[in-house]
């Protein structure tokens, strides 16, 4: 998957952004990461279960999208700290949108206010 236009398999943009974030996997860790897990076993300790193979080809994919970015916090073993890039960060509102309309018409969904503010970045 790459936003790349040579890659796109349609003109349309909601086809073209669906190829990057509408898996089953890739808003939740946009959400956890906006929500300030950083490192891979807060990632992988969210209440969704995320497979550590789909974890890790997410995150690399995200990565090859410019959408996150990874930093080395430890040498031995090597260990990475995850954060959004402001492409990243810009996808919030379609989080926080998906967020009210699930809110409204799904029962028992929730999410605290605090979410709908701007992360720091």
């Amino acid at each position: 998957m790459s936003s790349d236009s040579q890659f796109l398999r349609s003109p349309c943009p909601i086809v073209s952004g669906l190829d990057i974030y509408g898996d089953k996997w890739t808003l939740v860790i946009i959400r956890d990461l906006v929500c300030g897990k950083e490192i891979y076993s807060e990632l992988a300790d969210s209440p969704e279960k995320i497979p550590t193979n789909r974890l890790a080809e997410r995150l690399k994919m995200l990565q090859a999208e410019g959408m996150v970015e990874k930093e080395e916090y430890q040498s031995k073993p090597k260990r990475y700290k995850y954060r959004l890039t402001q492409k990243g960060l810009d996808t919030l509102p379609i989080l926080q949108e998906i967020a009210k309309w699930s809110n409204k018409y799904i029962q028992d969904t929730w999410i605290p206010p605090e979410w709908f503010m701007k992360p720091k970045s």
